[in-house]
């Protein structure tokens, strides 16, 4: 029985349930293990917490205009006019028709034609819209790939989670750093910065037994989990608060910083 719950952790079920991507009898399947086994249940809540840390970028939902531009634009419009024609006394009455005839076609003939350009202009603009539509599906379908792609490294097993809280400099700081030394993959999310003047910015570097490593710039309006480089050999992270365009290590101020020994 431990073998059976060991192997339905270390596959992808849990993974793809989370996002919706099962089938009914593998959902069912899954929520089995859920609701009997406490470490299937354990290893879900992690999962959604997980989500929660990487799900900020929102998906682009398609325009709600766009159903109402399309239905609109397939009703047509009849704006055909009859004019009037005054008559004379001293006029022949088929002359009076045939002239009336003449007029009518003549009018209903241009008006059809200016209505058949603007029907086409608008089917391009409702062909124009539908293609944004499937473009924006295939966009959100992307982001959902890559945030179960994500979710699958938070979960991975090899993963070391790293809280990396500021110091008296920066009580506020708060970002959390993921680490694989299997797949030799670095990612941090920024949680907290506090506002820095235009002139400086948050670096984050990594110590190694002999010389430090400048692994990139911390911004607080892009918060979001993103790659950094892995080091191999690193003995700790620590987020540094420099001048712009500076990136040496001799005049920053070290406001975080955490072990990545061995727990």
């Amino acid at each position: 029985m431990e073998k059976k719950i060991q192997n339905f952790l270390n596959s992808d079920l849990l993974n793809k349930y989370l996002v919706g991507d099962l089938s009914l009898e593998e959902s069912k399947e899954v929520e089995h293990f859920i609701s009997t086994y406490p470490e299937a249940a354990q290893a879900y809540e992690k999962l959604q917490d997980n989500l929660e840390i990487i799900a900020k970028a929102g998906a682009v939902d398609a325009p709600d205009y766009i159903l109402g531009d399309i239905l609109k634009s397939l009703e047509a419009k009849d704006n055909t006019k009859i004019i009037p024609l005054a008559t004379k006394r001293k006029t022949p009455w088929y002359s009076i028709a045939a002239s009336a005839a003449a007029i009518l076609f003549a009018a209903t003939s241009f008006m059809l034609y200016q209505q058949n350009i603007e029907l086409n202009s608008e089917n391009n603009v409702v062909v124009d819209e539908i293609f944004d539509l499937r473009s924006d599906i295939e966009n959100n379908n992307s982001k959902l790939d890559e945030l179960s792609r994500e979710l699958m490294k938070l979960n991975n097993p090899d993963s070391r989670k790293y809280v990396i809280n500021g110091n008296e400099r920066a009580k506020n700081l708060k970002t959390v750093a993921y680490i694989n030394p299997i797949e030799k993959t670095s990612m941090i999310d920024v949680i907290t910065l506090p506002q820095l003047p235009k002139e400086q910015q948050y670096q984050i570097w990594a110590e190694l037994q002999d010389r430090m490593v400048n692994l990139g710039i911390l911004d607080e309006s892009d918060r979001k989990l993103k790659q950094i480089p892995y080091m191999e050999d690193a003995l700790a992270l620590s987020i540094k608060i420099g001048t712009k365009g500076d990136n040496t290590n001799e005049n920053n101020t070290e406001v975080a910083e955490i072990s990545l020994k061995e727990r």
